[in-house]
């Protein structure tokens, strides 16, 4: 949740109408989930202080009409990465590592674009785990996408 009189998020729990401070468990949502029994941790705190009244907070987080002065939910992510499944994360992460080694050279990232593209097709779609085309494709990745290889890629020739 955002709290503003503490400029900044805080993570909470829900009991009854109540939304109640954790940060004595977890500072963040992904300390939380780091821990080994996280629901169960959470169930047995007693004494976590009282925050604020879950439907008051509810009302406040609708973005059309929110009051940024007083309290409101926010998505239950902060630290960790959030994965989609797919083609479309597989080709955000590789345009990521594309950029991240050749270091915002528009040349360079269209070169390593299109040795990916000679080394694993067009359409990953097209790739099905466990055949034999699919760990073909699977070592091609860990070759290509290694940061040692990234640098030394080539277009194709045609």
């Amino acid at each position: 949740m955002w709290q503003s009189n503490a400029s900044g998020p805080v993570l909470v729990v829900a009991v009854g109408d109540a939304l109640h401070d954790l940060s004595t468990i977890a500072p963040t949502a992904s300390a939380l989930m780091e821990l080994p029994d996280a629901a169960r941790t959470v169930r047995a705190a007693t004494g976590l202080p009282k925050l604020a009244a879950l439907s008051d907070v509810l009302a406040n987080s609708a973005a059309d009409r929110q009051d940024n002065g007083k309290p409101y939910l926010l998505a239950p992510c902060d630290l960790q990465a959030i994965k989609a499944s797919g083609v479309t994360f597989v080709s955000s992460m590789l345009e990521r590592v594309i950029e991240e080694h050749t270091r915002g050279d528009p040349a360079k990232a269209e070169s390593v674009r299109q040795s990916l593209v000679a080394a694993i097709g067009e359409d990953l779609r097209s790739v099905r785990p466990g055949s034999a085309s699919g760990q073909h494709s699977k070592t091609r990745d860990r070759a290509i996408c290694s940061p040692a290889s990234i640098g030394t890629l080539t277009p194709p020739s045609d």
